[in-house]
């Protein structure tokens, strides 16, 4: 049962990160390789909270919140401004400095040792200590953050967004300060893979700047582009796809070190498989080149 439930928690923090990167690339059209830096930057902020300052688990979700949107409005101030391709290199440099930065500076984040002994989060005067426990507040962040999402999307904040997917251009001669919202859009995006972050930290309880790659990155784009872009259910079949998937492997009996090698090319192979036969995804609208089919 631990296992079972080990699972939905695991499903749920990937489900909040594959409806906030697809804000950005099936909502928006700017694909980003830079989300594990702000799922890290929700991690490491609970992680330094939780152990340094023994503040509850909502003061570091919202910290993390916090950090997660100073580092977003810096980053996007410059990215924003490159397109496409560019924007794609940008974004990747970012990933790059956030595990640089993790890796390296010691005396805060201990370096590749990582940060034990995080705490379990307390709510109300109850701590959630129990797998099943953490099953219920990762489903319940995670209905919460699709309802976030879907409100957004039908508000006329998605509406100038699916307007900038489209045709950025016509969107700026309608009047639309354009820049601003991909920079709004790129906040909001982090702020929720921060939330996602928080609860990895304290679920796990010990955090390391191997959990935040691009790898991790890779993983999250793959579950937008599985999923389906642009479709509010999409992102959420594609994260409990590609976390079941690779459990599988568990059955086979492979060793732990060939099966995380086989992990990795069954999602190549899946995101070679989507781009060439179904570009859309399972539920997706739109195809993953950001070009709208008609």
């Amino acid at each position: 049962m631990d296992y079972l439930m080990h699972i939905i928690v695991l499903a749920g923090i990937y489900t909040i990160l594959a409806l906030s990167l697809d804000l950005l690339v099936g909502r928006t059209g700017l694909l980003s390789v830079a989300h594990a830096a702000f799922y890290g930057i929700g991690a490491y902020s609970a992680a330094l909270i939780a152990t340094s300052t023994g503040l509850s688990f909502f003061i570091s979700i919202l910290l993390g919140m916090v950090f997660a949107i100073v580092v977003s409005l810096i980053v996007s101030s410059v990215a924003i401004r490159l397109h496409e391709d560019y924007f794609v290199i940008a974004t990747l440099a970012l990933q790059m400095l956030f595990f640089a930065f993790s890796n390296n500076l010691t005396s805060v984040t201990k370096g590749s040792l990582g940060i034990l002994g995080i705490s379990r989060p307390t709510l109300l005067g109850w701590t959630v200590q129990s797998t099943f426990s953490f099953a219920i507040l990762s489903t319940s962040l995670a209905a919460i953050t699709f309802l976030v999402v879907s409100k957004i999307v039908d508000s006329p904040f998605g509406r100038v967004l699916f307007a900038i997917r489209e045709d950025e251009i016509f969107a700026a001669a309608l009047g639309k300060n354009t820049t601003k919202y991909k920079v709004l859009v790129i906040a909001v995006s982090g702020v929720l893979a921060a939330l996602a972050g928080s609860l990895y930290a304290h679920y796990t309880t010990y955090i390391s700047p191997q959990n935040f790659t691009v790898v991790e990155s890779i993983l999250i784009i793959s579950m937008v582009i599985v999923g389906g872009a642009g479709s509010l259910w999409g992102p959420v079949v594609g994260a409990v796809l590609l976390v079941l998937l690779p459990e599988l492997l568990r059955f086979l009996g492979l060793p732990n070190s060939v099966a995380a090698n086989v992990r990795q090319v069954l999602y190549g192979a899946l995101l070679v498989a989507f781009m060439m036969w179904r570009s859309k995804g399972l539920l997706g609208k739109y195809s993953f080149n950001t070009e709208v089919d008609s």
